[in-house]
């Protein structure tokens, strides 16, 4: 079964965090909440969540590693050595490393944007340090690399992810009523 490390730092998204985490778990993905501050942490509009674990080297175990957008979240994880080093590190493993909205600030410093094709939230793209190529796509994969553009997009981004790993974004989009909602195809 795949594994999935979402890392949370003071002042993250709270509803780009829980849409990504629940629709992993729905798609049987096995997905934790790593902390970067305490097992208690409080995103960006107030609300306090429960991490799973506090981040440390066992997050290198797993397949996939997600960072949430927010401010000053994506700040907090850009400047956390421990985020850009197993950012560095899962990257080189040719593990997927995922990020949305302002979070790719996180990506930029970690130098993994480089060379790829990515998204981030509006404007973003001219305070990211990246040599890559920034795209307005909703949801941008370049090999390992997916990211998306903010709260409205979580659910997009959060079933890539699921495809990505090989789980059945179909049957939790059709159990979610996502199509009935969206008439999406």
């Amino acid at each position: 079964m795949s594994k999935v490390a979402v890392i949370l730092a003071e002042g993250f998204e709270e509803s780009e965090t829980l849409t990504i985490v629940d629709i992993l778990r729905r798609a049987q993905i096995d997905c934790h909440m790593f902390s970067t501050a305490g097992e208690l942490i409080r995103g960006s509009h107030d609300i306090v969540v429960k991490a799973d674990a506090i981040i440390g080297d066992d997050v290198k175990s797993y397949d996939m590693i997600v960072l949430p957008g927010g401010m000053p979240g994506a700040a907090n994880l850009r400047d956390d050595d421990r985020v850009i080093r197993l950012l560095q590190e899962m990257n080189e493993a040719g593990k997927f490393v995922g990020a949305m909205c302002a979070a790719p600030l996180a990506l930029g410093s970690a130098g993994v944007l480089e060379n790829k094709n990515f998204t981030a939230y509006v404007g973003y793209e001219d305070k990211i340090e990246t040599s890559g190529s920034f795209k307005e796509d909703v949801v941008v994969i370049d090999g390992n690399l997916i990211t998306s553009r903010g709260p409205a997009t979580s659910y997009a981004f959060a079933y890539a992810l699921v495809d990505a790993l090989g789980g059945d974004s179909m049957a939790v989009k059709n159990r979610m009523v996502y199509f009935n909602a969206f008439d999406a195809e």
